[in-house]
């Protein structure tokens, strides 16, 4: 365990490192998040207004277009927002591919490489949506096989998805195509059957963890002790603001690994920035 986050850390400050030299780059998950957020205001509060969203939380049954409309605005919902969410990863990656080649991105640099792959993100947003419906019908059966089924498919499909972004940044591919270009470069380069070996993930959660914990914590304790509601609200706005900054921070950091390994996974070329064991330590042989 502490070897996993002794190499999580390194991951961390190599990829810091990369965003440190464009620190404008930064603005492309600050984008994403925002647009995730409107998207959710645009499809969410006439669900709302309508009391069909209400209707749902509380268990209450639907009618038959009650229930088809629910779906068919979650999946769109899906749609919209992995389209926001990859076009910005691509738009990263791209910026990252070139200071990692030597070069020295801008913003526009980004723009325009995601620009050049509308089509693709389009296509593979609809493809990520598809299955997110499918894991979340999965997960809202009363069945805990299929609970179960539904996060080994997870799992699954977020390593053999890994490396698509970069792939649609390089070699310009349809999103199926993407897809299995990134399953080929896993299973060439680290083997057949693989996991995540932590990451910059493990690292993330645990400062979240430590930030609400040493930021909200304190003043929340003096908040109910003196029975302040303002100090509360103070508390939880400050956890939830350093929650989100460390989760624009880490998806930055995610997305200059990727363009990483994938230099590696196909020209076996490893920046300067990254020590050779973080990239070829990235998955691991299932069961170990």
């Amino acid at each position: 365990m502490f070897n996993t986050f002794s190499n999580s850390w390194e991951l961390v400050k190599a990829s810091f490192r990369v965003l440190r030299e464009d620190r404008e780059l930064m603005i492309f998950p600050v984008i994403s998040t925002i647009g995730v957020f409107i998207v959710t205001l645009i499809f969410f509060v006439p669900l709302l207004l309508t009391g069909i969203l209400s209707s749902a939380t509380e268990g209450s049954s639907f009618s038959g277009f009650q229930n088809a409309l629910v779906w068919v605005v979650l999946f769109l919902f899906y749609i919209v927002m992995y389209t926001v969410i990859i076009y910005s990863n691509v738009a990263l990656v791209g910026a990252a591919m070139i200071r990692l080649r030597g070069g020295n991105p801008t913003v526009g640099d980004g723009f325009r490489i995601a620009g050049e792959r509308t089509g693709a993100i389009i296509s593979y947003a609809v493809i990520s949506a598809t299955v997110g419906i499918v894991l979340s019908l999965l997960r809202d059966q009363d069945n805990i096989i299929g609970r179960i089924f539904a996060s080994i498919i997870n799992v699954a499909w977020n390593v053999v998805t890994f490396l698509v972004i970069p792939v649609l940044v390089v070699e310009n591919l349809g999103p199926i195509d993407a897809v299995k270009r990134s399953g080929t470069l896993l299973r060439k380069t680290w083997g057949e059957q693989v996991v995540a070996n932590g990451g910059i993930g493990i690292v993330f959660f645990l400062l979240m963890v430590a930030a609400v914990l040493v930021i909200g914590g304190p003043l929340f304790v003096i908040a109910m002790s003196i029975n302040s509601v303002v100090l509360m609200v103070t508390a939880v706005t400050l956890s939830v603001l350093a929650v989100a900054i460390l989760g624009l921070i880490s998806s930055a950091l995610n997305s200059v690994f990727q363009a990483a390994l994938y230099m590696y996974a196909t020209q076996h070329d490893i920046s300067e920035t990254f020590r050779p064991d973080l990239i070829t330590h990235a998955f691991k042989p299932k069961g170990r």
